[in-house]
């Protein structure tokens, strides 16, 4: 068994190697892509208007008049990479190596696209909505290169690491510090428009990293297991799995549906369900990719 574990490990090893050698320049592409969108939104939406929205770059833009703010990023960056190599180690900080050697260089690069793309900033609301969907697509697709920019990306991974907390906590406190001095800079209405850009950045992250949900998975719980598959499979031609459950309370052993629907035709299920029986119990969650086969399987 050890033997076989062994194996298997190593296996999965390989698997992994050679996922990540096939998408290597796929993965580049969307990580240049990415801190490019980034430093555009930057130097034409947030440092322009006084946004600090959190991040290395938020304290950029809190001493944009004391340091240039490229030069400002490249240095915390290091000095970031230098603290994540000694506290977390070297695998953990090659991935935020070239992020954050190019978002400081894009930054630099960008800066005067600002003479070229006038932007009016007497809605900030509009701004900080579009500025919002721009740092979000970019997060996103970073993400899925494998890679980060750097920057506070690793001081929560430090936080999180040595004061055990969760990376959404550490990323909290670190963002919410940010964003409350950049209130005691510009004041406090900045700070509103700072929670409308982190609250669209985080849900268009999602959105980017697992799709827009076309469909739903649907758990039904219910006396009239074969009424109900009968109904899903001949009336709507859906595909049922069947698994085996134990009541948390009773400890009755039973068995729960499961089926893929589209979401044009979730109610078509629900409703459906609760006419052959108004007792079952329904639960719902989001679908972000279904493969598999018609018919019933059982696990």
């Amino acid at each position: 068994m050890r033997l076989f574990g062994k194996m298997k490990l190593i296996g999965s090893q390989d698997i992994l190697k050679r996922i990540e050698s096939e998408h290597v320049i796929r993965n580049y592409f969307y990580l240049i892509l990415g801190v490019l969108i980034y430093s555009l939104a930057y130097n034409l939406l947030f440092i322009e208007n006084d946004l600090v929205y959190g991040g290395v770059t938020g304290i950029s833009i809190l001493l944009k008049n004391k340091i240039n703010p490229s030069t400002f990023v490249f240095i915390v960056n290091i000095f970031l990479l230098i603290l994540s190599l000694i506290l977390l180690g070297k695998k953990m900080t090659i991935k935020s190596v070239v992020g954050s050697i190019l978002y400081p260089l894009f930054i630099k690069l960008t800066s005067g696209v600002g003479n070229y793309i006038v932007i009016q900033n007497d809605n900030l609301l509009l701004i900080s909505i579009v500025g919002g969907v721009c740092v979000g697509f970019a997060a996103g697709i970073i993400f899925r290169s494998g890679y980060t920019t750097g920057g506070t990306d690793i001081l929560n991974q430090i936080i999180s690491k040595y004061f055990k907390v969760s990376i959404g906590t550490s990323l909290l406190i670190v963002d919410g510090i940010i964003v409350i001095l950049g209130g005691f800079f510009f004041g406090v209405t900045r700070v509103l428009y700072a929670l409308i850009i982190l609250y669209i950045m985080n849900v268009i992250v999602d959105k980017v990293m697992l799709g827009i949900s076309r469909n739903k998975a649907v758990y039904i719980t219910t006396n009239k297991d074969n009424e109900i598959c009968n109904y899903l499979l001949n009336e709507l031609k859906l595909g049922v799995t069947l698994i085996e459950t134990k009541g948390g309370y009773t400890y009755k052993k039973d068995e729960m549906i499961m089926c893929i629907v589209s979401n044009s035709d979730y109610f078509k299920v629900k409703d459906g369900v609760y006419e052959i029986d108004p007792k079952a119990v329904v639960l719902t969650t989001d679908a972000y990719q279904s493969i598999g086969v018609y018919g019933i399987k059982k696990f």
